[in-house]
């Protein structure tokens, strides 16, 4: 809702006295609503945002919606953590699905010539990935504000805020040395596990690594981080199938720590550990 105050000057024989002030309000006729459908967000992820128009007014309304994406203020240049997905935007009036509107600028994201009917609504729905600038530790966010003009004297604006995924995110690669060996000669399994995530994979995680040893292994070492795993405390393995696993709530893996560059971007280093099994060809 607006308001706007005035006052009135009287001015007489060189004199000059002013009047009470009185104020009004300008009732809106056009609400805005924004939402996100999933309001976590990870590296990479692409969030989907719905935009709602509603038009109470007696006049149908032309407007122009702009998202800012998130962008910030960074050593004098503007970076945004959010980038639009070309032609995913959507468009309904009434529940009807209508022409989506003109794309134009896309940082920030503009749509030009929304229209919303008397009485009616609209809803515009759009994608955008999450990239290289947007922050993925435990206590950042994304704000991102949706701006509406050309409705009236003022502008209507609606927020929704996005928050990192609060877990840990694994992978694995494995190595073989050497790769080419005798028979019966030795060889070297090397389990390397990343965590991208900004919370550790701790105990109650459950990590486990299983692998059947084609050929079968004798083994004579099995180390995490370095240090000696012993069997059964630290990890099983069948002789006779070539089946091993390691017992859950052995493995652990630290946090990925996130640098923010001087262009705004993040680097990721992951925390990792390294599972190491030595033996024999069978």
């Amino acid at each position: 809702m607006a308001t706007f105050t005035n006052r009135a000057t009287l001015s007489y024989n060189g004199i000059s006295t002013v009047s009470n002030t009185v104020t009004g309000t300008i009732d809106e006729t056009l609400a805005v609503d924004k939402n996100v459908l999933v309001a976590t967000y990870g590296e990479g992820s692409r969030l989907t945002y719905v935009i709602s128009l509603v038009n109470s007014g007696a006049q149908p309304a032309t407007v122009t919606v702009t998202d800012d994406l998130g962008g910030y203020e960074l050593g004098g240049i503007t970076v945004y953590p959010l980038t639009y997905v070309a032609d995913s935007a959507a468009y309904y009036v009434n529940g009807a699905v209508a022409t989506t509107p003109t794309v134009g600028d896309t940082q920030p994201l503009t749509f030009t010539g929304v229209n919303v009917p008397v009485g009616g609504n609209a809803l515009l729905i759009y994608e955008v990935d999450v990239n290289e600038f947007a922050p993925l530790g435990t206590d950042d966010l994304i704000t991102n504000t949706a701006t509406v003009t050309g409705a009236g004297a003022e502008a209507l604006t609606a927020q929704e805020t996005v928050t990192p995924i609060q877990a840990p995110v694994l992978s694995i690669t494995k190595a073989l040395s050497p790769t080419s060996v005798v028979e019966n000669g030795v060889i070297t399994y090397t389990f390397t596990i990343l965590n991208t995530g900004n919370t550790p994979a701790v105990a109650t995680d459950n990590v486990t690594v299983t692998d059947t040893f084609d050929p079968i292994l004798n083994i004579t070492s099995v180390t995490l981080n370095g240090s000696p795993l012993t069997s059964p405390a630290g990890y099983t393995y069948d002789e006779a199938t070539g089946e091993f696993a390691t017992v859950p709530s052995v493995i652990t893996v630290p946090a990925a720590t996130y640098t923010q560059n001087s262009d705004g971007s993040y680097t990721v280093t992951p925390g990792s550990a390294v599972l190491t099994v030595v033996g024999n060809i069978v």
